[in-house]
């Protein structure tokens, strides 16, 4: 059986280490990873972490220009188990929400969606105004899942490494990675 295939998307919105974990953890666990990172995307990568676009591109196993249209993730009859774009820029969101493939990534969310495969979008954004509110509601309403990387406090983590692994675990699990260890609530 062939490791399953799972694009990321990474915008410029803040937030970058959750795309760059979410590259990583999704290998270690046999993913073959493709990503698009918006020429935005990769300036939050390079400003947040330090990281350039060959840097970034190195964690994935395919990589993409945003303006390669004609690449495999733009057809629907490449099969991939996911996409993820994270972090999701209010922009990138809008684009989804109102079928505006622009670019390789929006395009790769577009097929995602026509296709009934699973989208989740890691929308990095505060306060909401009440466009994004309703991008929110449109891509919901067409399949996507709405997934703000909001840490989770009843694990007591002990650093924000620590609550971007346990994000980055329940995204993987989400769209059905073997192996995505999400720490479940046991109860008290």
């Amino acid at each position: 059986m062939s490791a399953p295939r799972l694009i990321v998307g990474i915008t410029g919105a803040t937030g970058a280490i959750y795309g760059l974990k979410l590259l990583d953890r999704a290998r270690a666990l046999g993913a073959q990873t493709h990503l698009v990172a918006t020429p935005a995307g990769v300036l939050s990568v390079h400003h947040e972490l330090g990281l350039d676009r060959k840097a970034l591109e190195a964690r994935a196993d395919v990589a993409y220009a945003p303006g390669d249209v004609g690449a495999a993730v733009a057809s629907g009859s490449f099969k991939v188990a996911a996409m993820v774009v994270a972090p999701c820029s209010m922009k990138t969101l809008a684009a989804v929400a109102h079928g505006y493939s622009d670019n390789l990534l929006t395009r790769a969310a577009d097929v995602t969606l026509k296709e009934r495969r699973r989208l989740v979008l890691m929308v990095r954004e505060t306060p909401l105004n009440l466009a994004h509110l309703r991008n929110m509601t449109a891509v919901s309403e067409m399949g996507g899942i709405i997934f703000p990387p909001l840490p989770a406090f009843y694990h007591r983590p002990s650093s924000i490494d620590a609550m971007v692994e346990d994000t980055v675990e329940r995204v993987l699990s989400l769209v059905g990675l073997e192996g995505a260890q999400a720490q479940s609530w046991q109860g008290l």
